[in-house]
């Protein structure tokens, strides 16, 4: 039997903030993680197009990534959280693409 929700709170636009961090913590939490989903972001769609652009099939890209096809299926349908920065670094390696980080101040 599934349960009925009866009440919900709005979050607030930081979820660190409505977990209960000060405003100072929340803030830096939040662009750090806004800061690593983009990077993921970023290396997943420049090796995703990569695939596409070599009409590779993921038994394919798998292999060159040395990785299994539902690794691959997963880089491509977006699925960034089950990647890390360096894993994703590896298979942008295998490309024979390179990164650059850049700093702002």
């Amino acid at each position: 039997m599934k349960s009925k929700t009866t009440h919900t709170t709005p979050a607030g636009g930081n979820v660190f903030a409505d977990l209960g961090f000060s405003p100072e913590e929340a803030a830096k939490l939040k662009a750090h993680s806004d800061m690593v989903i983009q990077t993921k972001l970023k290396l997943a769609k420049s090796v995703s197009d990569w695939i596409t652009e070599q009409d590779l099939k993921q038994e394919q890209a798998a292999a060159i990534f040395n990785t299994s096809r539902p690794r691959v299926s997963d880089l491509v349908n977006g699925k960034i959280g089950k990647f890390t920065i360096d894993a994703l670094l590896s298979m942008l390696a295998a490309t024979g693409q390179t990164a650059e980080l850049n700093i702002r101040r």
